[in-house]
């Protein structure tokens, strides 16, 4: 059985029971983000929210990449901030440089930066275009993991614990400024319970079937909360080798890719990519909804990432969206366990 979402290859009781000091972890970041100011939050739609409110972004225009998930529409509804979407390239499903300026108006206040699945976006250019049109940068870091050496990065960047690493929850939001924004202590939920069973690879085949993709609304928003003491323990756990894991998961990603295009698939641009996600878009005479359900039946659970566009009206987003495929990829997989799913990709394209 193959996921997408990060799972353990084998139970350890002793990474569930073993002491954990916050201040640990936050020691470790300290290295990592020099001189910064960082929140845990319970996700990284909270942290998004909390640098709204430090930037004071109410009521004002924000530039985003249309490829974007849903679960943004319910914040920008309750900030009152009008979005602003641009069309992406298909080569790394972030914005053209050249289209971010030409959609400034005198509303506009901030760009919303995406590092989409985990393709980093070109910040010294976005970066000198923010300066210009005084405009604040709140960087999308979901799909990337926190970088050994940010020489530089915009007013806030955000980080998702459950998209880089096994967690039930928990996000980050790292800052150059003083933090101010006060949350409130994490409330223990079903869902959470159901994400520590997904860690698992049996278990996560048995709730599977029946997980159902939930549209995010103003009905099941949520208000910012601190992350949950075993998200935190998580997240500390993976800190530490992080960046062999990080090696490991690109030279496999590479490896994956090559295999994919040789039978048609299109992928992302591979520099300075962390691959969080391999992802793909398939070739233009296959569907990718029934190459998503055949997949299903021999035991490899992809995904298909937005693939309801939040705007309409931009052809690239929706190419994106009618062709995207999320292909599991964990660091503990081999090239042997890529093999096989091209394989079974093999067999169900027939």
């Amino acid at each position: 059985m193959y996921f997408t979402h990060p799972q353990f290859n084998f139970f350890s009781l002793r990474l569930f029971i073993r002491k954990f000091s916050e201040s640990d972890l936050r020691n470790k970041l300290t290295k990592i983000f020099p001189d910064s100011h960082i929140i845990f939050t319970d996700s990284g739609r909270s942290a998004f929210q909390i640098a709204i409110k430090e930037l004071g972004l109410e009521n004002s225009e924000m530039l985003v990449p249309a490829y974007l998930c849903d679960i943004f529409l319910p914040v920008f509804e309750k900030y009152n901030i009008k979005p602003i979407y641009l069309d992406i390239d298909l080569k790394t499903f972030q914005p053209e440089i050249s289209e971010i300026e030409k959609k400034i108006t005198p509303k506009t206040k901030s760009i919303l930066i995406c590092h989409t699945y985990g393709l980093p976006a070109d910040l010294d250019k976005i970066l000198e275009i923010a300066k210009k049109h005084n405009l604040k940068i709140i960087e999308d870091g979901a799909h990337v993991s926190p970088p050994t050496s940010p020489e530089k990065f915009g007013d806030f960047v955000f980080f998702s614990f459950m998209k880089i690493c096994p967690n039930i929850n928990g996000g980050m939001l790292v800052s150059k400024i003083q933090i101010k924004t006060e949350v409130s202590s994490y409330s223990p939920r079903l869902s959470s319970v159901i994400r520590l069973l997904r860690l698992f690879p049996v278990l996560a085949n048995i709730s599977e079937k029946f997980r159902k993709e939930t549209p995010q609304t103003a009905e099941n928003f949520r208000e910012p909360e601190k992350a949950s003491k075993l998200s935190l323990k998580l997240f500390n756990n993976y800190l530490e080798n992080f960046t062999e894991q990080t090696k490991k998961r690109i030279k496999l990603a590479e490896y994956f890719q090559k295999k994919l295009q040789e039978i048609g698939f299109e992928v992302q641009k591979p520099e300075n990519n962390v691959f969080t996600y391999i992802s793909a878009l398939v070739p233009q005479n296959i569907s990718r909804d029934e190459l998503f359900d055949k997949l299903r039946k021999c035991n490899i659970f992809c995904s298909r990432i937005w693939r309801k566009p939040i705007s309409i009206n931009l052809p690239n987003t929706n190419e994106a969206a009618r062709r995207i495929i999320n292909f599991p990829l964990q660091n503990w997989f081999t090239e042997k366990d890529i093999d096989k799913i091209i394989s079974c990709i093999l067999s169900s394209i027939g």
